[in-house]
């Protein structure tokens, strides 16, 4: 079991593998509206549907929705999420470019790292100043 399924697995229901939109809406934090974009986009192209057409996702969809969330804490762009699911749909000869997406992705998130230490530290400086500056001590 994945680092993703285990956390996510703690707030569903055991042994239940079609949800609602409005259940996945309530699991995952996203609206039922940002769920059907990302369908319409190719995010998320192989939601099943019930027989009166309502969606039916799957464990394997929340799955996906918390890898998505995760690639988007990254700040991956959507494009570049839809290419990633679509590489994945085309099968295991795309390996290299899902990892060559997923590589850059994690240059861009140790960049922003890096720059976030720096603006941190500088906080850190002007925190202390003004500790020190209004009579108190340095944090």
């Amino acid at each position: 079991m994945s680092v993703i399924e285990s956390v996510e697995s703690t707030t569903r229901t055991a042994g239940k593998d079609r949800y609602t939109i409005s259940e996945v809406a309530a699991l995952t934090g996203l609206t039922a509206h940002t769920l059907r974009w990302y369908e319409r986009i190719g995010l998320m192209p192989h939601v099943d549907r019930s027989h009166t057409g309502q969606r039916r996702f799957t464990e394997r969809d929340l799955d996906w929705l918390a890898f998505v969330g995760k690639l988007r804490l990254t700040g991956m762009p959507v494009a570049d999420m839809v290419r990633y699911a679509e590489l994945v749909r085309e099968g295991d000869h795309t390996r290299d470019a899902r990892r060559e997406l997923l590589e850059a992705t994690r240059r861009d998130v140790l960049t922003r790292i890096t720059e976030l230490q720096d603006t941190l530290a500088v906080l850190d400086i002007k925190i202390s100043h003004y500790g020190t500056a209004c009579g108190g001590t340095s944090s």
